[in-house]
């Protein structure tokens, strides 16, 4: 194939792993409605199995006599059909999950083979790749962890992800001079692995605040009932946190700077990007202290969480668009 052949591949395999990956969210949402349903009649028919039933002249069910409440038989029915529909959707989002990352990941390899160098020298590039990094972290995470709870916000997050990419899309070409360096791979793939990291420790802090209020107030059902408990999602993010904090502090402290040392002849210059790296560092070492030595857990940690996740968002996506400096060539 010639490297225009490669790039019109990557293209292609961009957009459709953006489609099937689309579906999949598609697919986990109906995983959890399903699930949600099953739950209630499960429930339905806990309720009915407790609650007498007054004998009645005409006949009607004793609650002694034999056989269950039409109601509750009805309830179980409906309850054991939904379940396996949820089971099923569970299944079609994780075999679409792989399906799109097989697909994103042949589509970045296509897009270095046709740009003859790593696939994340702009801000589309990396755009790609990094989903490629943050759908093999969850399908390894579901694998170890069963993080599939979680799927909702990781395929969208994904998903839309890939389709703002476009907007921001650039022939595949070399390589400006100031990021021809190996410090490309390893300065970006530790941002990359890093960024995964915070995505799942944000996904659990969102659900962590949703499910913690709806237990303050009850029993929790549906949905919700599904996921796991408040605390194991607090754990969780916390777990995923501690490990991507010293992989974006290798990224942003260390091969950052001396990257900088060798394309601009300076570790650190104020420039926006930097600027903003180490406000994301400060913010998720203020979370991850606050946690070890105060004790924080919970509501105000995740909050705080989700601050940190903000400005590395902005980061990588603010900072490009709208701040002009020594990253403009990102874009």
């Amino acid at each position: 194939m010639t490297l225009t052949e490669y790039a019109n591949f990557s293209n292609y395999a961009v957009a459709s792993a953006t489609v099937v990956l689309a579906l999949a969210w598609l697919a986990s949402v109906a995983q959890w409605a399903f699930g949600s349903v099953a739950s209630r009649s499960g429930e339905s028919v806990g309720a009915a199995e407790r609650t007498p039933v007054m004998a009645s002249s005409g006949g009607a069910y004793d609650g002694v006599s034999g056989g269950g409440s039409p109601t509750a038989d009805d309830d179980s029915a409906r309850g054991g059909v939904a379940e396996e529909r949820s089971e099923v959707a569970g299944r079609i989002a994780i075999a679409l999950t792989i399906l799109g990352f097989l697909i994103l990941l042949a589509g970045v390899v296509a897009r270095g083979l046709a740009a003859e160098r790593v696939p994340w020298g702009n801000m589309y590039e990396f755009a790609i790749t990094s989903m490629v990094v943050v759908l093999a972290g969850y399908l390894v995470m579901i694998r170890l962890m069963h993080i599939q709870w979680l799927a909702p916000l990781v395929l969208a997050f994904v998903t839309v992800v890939l389709g703002l990419s476009m907007t921001v899309y650039v022939p595949a070409g070399p390589l400006v001079p100031a990021l021809d360096s190996y410090w490309l791979v390893i300065h970006v793939a530790s941002a990359m692995v890093a960024g995964a990291g915070f995505l799942v420790g944000a996904g659990a802090s969102i659900l962590y605040l949703i499910k913690a209020r709806a237990e303050a107030r009850g029993p929790v059902s549906g949905y919700l009932g599904r996921l796991p408990s408040a605390a194991a999602m607090d754990q969780l993010a916390y777990r995923v946190t501690a490990f991507a904090f010293p992989v974006w502090t290798f990224a942003a402290l260390i091969s950052g700077p001396i990257w900088a040392e060798h394309a601009w002849g300076r570790p650190w210059g104020w420039d926006p990007k930097e600027v903003w790296a180490f406000i994301t560092w400060v913010a998720y070492a203020g979370y991850l202290h606050a946690r070890a030595t105060a004790g924080w857990k919970g509501k105000a940690a995740a909050i705080l969480a989700l601050v940190a996740f903000a400005t590395f968002i902005f980061n990588f996506v603010g900072v490009n668009l709208f701040f002009p400096g020594l990253h403009s060539y990102a874009k």
